[in-house]
C-alpha cells in the first residue's frame, strides 16, 4: 500500500470524527432547549388562577354590579322650549299669569315694541290689562301697564306679565271717552303756511307741546286691537287714554314730527297713501296703516273714489296697500268720505276698523268703521289739546 492510500483513509476518518462531535453537540443543544421549556411550564403552571370552578365558588363574595337604567332627562319647559328654538340674544319669553289666564308663553325680541299681546276672557270679567307685577295689576296701576306701545325688556331672557280684571259694572262706570287724535303736515313756522291748506300745518313748536303733554300726563296709548276690544265691552281702558295719528305721511311729517315722536318714544299711526310712500316705516314708534293705495283722488262725483268704486275695485285697491304696508287692522278714509259701500269693501278685505274727520270720540258701542277723530287745525297749543283730551 502506497503511502498516498493511507493518507486518503486517515482524512476520511477524521471527518467522520468531526460529524459525530457536530452530532453530539446539536443533539446536547436540543436537550438542553427541551429542559428549559418543561421547567418554565411547569413554572406558569403552579402560579395559573384558581380553576374556573373555584372563581364560581367565591362568586357570592365578588360585589355586585348595579343594573339600575340612567335616570331620564327633565323635559323642557315651554319657556325653556321657545328660547332652545333660537339662539338670537334678544328673544324673550313672555309668560302670563293671573286669575283665568291660560295662555301659553310666547316669544318677542327685545327693542321691538310688544306685538299681538293677548286679550284674554273671563266670564263675569272685563280684561284690565297686563300689569309689570302682581301688585301692579292688583292696583290698575296705568304707568305699570304693559301693551304694544311699550318695546319689549327682560331679563335673562324672559318676563312674566300679570292680568287685572274689573266688573263690566266699573267698566261701565270709567264711561271711558277715547279720543284719536288726528294730524296732517307741519310747519317750523311759528306764524304758519299761507294757502287753503293754512289749517293743516300744525306749528311743530305746538306738536313738541302736545307730545310731551301725552308723554309726561300719565296718558295710556292703546293699540288698535285694545281699541277694539274696548269697543265690544271685553277690555277696560281708563279714561286718559289718546290714540295719535297723522295723516299722509307728508314729508313735514317725516322730517319734522317722526323726531319728536322718538324723542317722547309714543305710538303713533301714521296712515300711509302706498300709491305715494312704500318704504318702511321711519320709526320703531311709528305703526303704517292704509289711507288706501290709489283712492285719495276725487271719484266722479267730488267726493273720494273710494265712494264711486264698485265693492270689488275697493277691494283690490285695499289688498295692494296691505300687502305694501304688511298690515291690515284700521284705514283712514281719504277726506274722510265713506259710505256702505265703502264699508263693505272694506270688510270683504279684511280690515275691521276705519277712522273719519268726524268729530267725537270712541266709546263703547262706536261703529269701528266710522270711528270719529280729534282733528288737530294750526293754531291749536297746548291748552287746546288740555280741552280736548285733559
Amino acid at each position: 500500500m502506497s503511502h498516498g492510500g493511507r493518507s486518503g483513509r486517515r482524512r476520511a476518518s477524521a471527518r467522520v470524527r468531526r460529524r459525530r462531535r457536530l452530532v453530539a453537540t446539536i443533539a446536547a443543544t436540543v436537550l438542553v432547549v427541551i429542559l428549559v421549556a418543561t421547567v418554565t411550564i411547569a413554572a406558569l403552571t403552579r402560579t395559573a388562577p384558581a380553576p374556573a370552578a373555584d372563581a364560581d365558588a367565591d362568586a357570592s363574595t365578588a360585589p355586585e354590579t348595579s343594573a339600575e337604567p340612567a335616570p331620564e332627562a327633565t323635559p323642557l319647559t315651554p319657556v325653556e322650549t321657545l328660547l332652545a328654538s333660537t339662539d338670537d340674544p334678544n328673544a324673550c319669553a313672555i309668560s302670563f299669569s293671573g286669575d283665568g289666564v291660560d295662555q301659553a308663553p310666547v316669544l318677542q325680541m327685545q327693542g321691538a315694541l310688544y306685538a299681538g299681546l293677548p286679550i284674554p276672557g273671563l266670564d263675569g270679567a272685563v280684561f284690565a290689562g297686563w300689569y309689570a307685577t302682581p301688585e301692579d295689576a292688583g292696583a290698575y296701576n296705568v304707568p305699570a301697564r304693559v301693551n304694544g306701545s311699550e318695546m319689549v325688556a327682560c331679563t335673562d331672557r324672559q318676563v312674566t306679565l300679570y292680568a287685572a280684571w274689573k266688573t263690566p259694572e266699573e267698566n261701565a262706570a270709567e264711561d271711558a271717552r277715547i279720543p284719536i287724535l288726528m294730524y296732517h303736515q307741519f310747519t317750523t313756522n311759528p306764524e304758519g303756511e299761507s294757502g287753503w291748506l293754512r289749517g293743516n300745518y300744525a306749528y311743530i313748536g305746538d306738536f313738541d307741546a302736545h307730545m310731551n303733554h301725552i308723554a309726561t300726563g300719565g296718558f295710556y296709548l292703546p293699540t288698535w286691537d285694545e281699541l277694539s276690544a274696548f269697543i265690544d265691552g271685553r277690555l277696560w281702558l281708563p279714561n286718559r287714554s289718546v290714540i295719535i295719528t297723522d295723516d299722509d305721511a307728508h314729508q313735514t311729517w317725516l322730517y319734522l314730527a317722526v323726531p319728536v315722536v322718538d324723542k317722547y318714544q309714543l305710538l303713533t299711526t301714521s296712515f300711509v297713501i302706498t300709491r305715494w310712500r312704500q318704504d318702511g316705516a321711519p320709526s320703531p314708534w311709528v305703526l303704517q296703516r292704509s289711507h288706501t293705495h290709489d283712492m285719495h283722488e276725487a271719484g266722479a262725483n267730488g267726493d273720494g273714489r273710494i265712494t264711486n268704486y264698485a265693492v270689488s275695485e275697493i277691494v283690490a285697491d285695499m289688498e295692494t296697500s296691505a300687502q305694501i304696508l304688511g298690515a291690515k287692522e284700521v284705514m283712514a278714509y281719504p277726506f274722510g268720505h265713506y259710505n256702505e259701500t265703502a264699508k263693505e269693501g272694506l270688510r270683504q278685505a279684511g280690515f275691521e276698523m276705519a277712522r273719519t274727520i268726524e268729530p267725537g270720540y270712541v266709546t263703547i258701542g262706536t261703529d269701528k268703521l266710522a270711528l270719529p277723530t280729534i282733528r288737530i287745525n294750526y293754531g291749536m297749543g297746548l291748552d287746546a289739546l288740555v280741552n280736548l283730551i285733559g
